[in-house]
């Protein structure tokens, strides 16, 4: 009797997840396995079941699209989103729903494609007895399991493009252009793409700044004949170790406000016309870069593989440029973040670039 398996997105959207959904159907098929896809994330697995089968045909052209087909939630009866270091007890209740789906499907394995919150669910529904594998997911690129996860390098691409953009108007008009990108605990979005769009000063969680130190900055390069100068902040990054926010929902706190907070002590302080301009879930949409999509589909096949070896309550990751799996108890709540004293950053201070410290 031939095999079926499960797979879900979960979480925020980003690029590359429909490259995971394409490889786990191809791989599968292959297999002459079958695959059911549930819709709205974990809330597919709520009986009678919201999900439909998926084939090479009805699956066909979705590569290079962004987005999930199957459609994600952060919201409902398995919300697992909280603050850092924390986690949410999904009620035994609603994990035994989800078991009895999976029982009467007879599924060999179901593939959760998510990020933190959905690994700390997916290790749950493992240890209740459904045999579960993880695929990471996250444009931050903050999971400590895995050196890269896709959706980061499509959303680099589009901050990238934003700050070459930006740089044109503020030379033409002298003025400091502040480019806010997501990044609630981590600023990788912000380096790499400051680094790579030229950004004069980058701020991220990982290194406090003083808005002295900006002003100062911001003068000194008058002083040198730099009339324009181009700042990357990311959202969750700290000035005197307060994070700019707007309202607290699900267990933590909605990040926005940092850089209008920056624009308007920029123009007090310098008497310099300043501009932002908030990336916001731009960076989480459009067609996947080609990197976002080989690596879906490694982490879709690697998935597949897993079920197959029966290496249930284990996550795919990326390490030394090969794909290869670890514990989910291992991977949820290790975050990966910027190295103060990394390479990167003594890359980017070494170019003359400021991170407000």
């Amino acid at each position: 009797m031939n095999k079926r398996i499960g797979v879900l997105t979960s979480g925020g959207d980003c690029p590359g997840l429909n490259a995971v959904l394409r490889a786990i159907v191809c791989a599968a098929t292959e297999l002459q396995w079958e695959v059911i896809g549930f819709r709205d994330g974990f809330e597919g697995l709520l009986p009678p079941g919201d999900h439909y089968i998926l084939t090479e045909a009805n699956t066909a052209g979705i590569m290079q699209v962004g987005g999930t087909i199957l459609g994600t939630t952060n919201r409902g009866h398995f919300t697992a989103k909280v603050d850092a270091g924390k986690k949410k007890v999904i009620p035994p209740a609603i994990i035994a729903q989800a078991l009895e789906t999976c029982q009467k499907l007879n599924l060999h394995a179901v593939i959760v494609i998510g990020g933190d919150g959905s690994m700390n669910t997916a290790l749950q529904l493992y240890k209740a007895g459904i045999p579960t594998i993880g695929v990471p997911k996250t444009i931050d690129n903050d999971l400590e399991a895995t050196a890269m996860t896709f959706g980061f390098d499509s959303a680099v691409t589009c901050a990238t493009d934003a700050l070459d953009r930006l740089h044109t108007t503020a030379a033409s008009h002298k003025r400091v252009m502040i480019l806010q990108v997501m990044g609630r605990h981590a600023g990788w979005i912000a380096l790499w793409s400051g680094l790579a769009g030229g950004a004069n000063i980058i701020l991220i969680p990982e290194i406090p700044f003083t808005l002295e130190k900006i002003v100062a900055t911001i003068r000194q390069r008058d002083q040198a004949g730099q009339k324009s100068t181009m700042i990357v902040v990311a959202e969750g990054a700290k000035v005197d170790g307060h994070q700019y926010h707007h309202s607290s929902q699900q267990g933590e706190w909605r990040l926005g406000g940092i850089g209008d907070m920056l624009c308007q002590e920029i123009e007090k302080h310098t008497e310099k016309e300043t501009r932002v301009c908030v990336l916001g879930h731009l960076q989480r949409g459009g067609a996947p870069t080609n990197l976002d999509r080989i690596l879906g589909m490694r982490f879709g096949v690697k998935a597949v593989q897993l079920a197959v070896q029966e290496e249930f309550g284990t996550m795919v990751c990326y390490q030394n440029y090969d794909v290869h799996s670890v514990p989910i108890s291992k991977a949820v709540h290790c975050l990966k973040k910027v190295p103060p004293q990394g390479q990167m950053v003594e890359t980017a201070r070494a170019l003359g670039i400021s991170f407000g410290d």
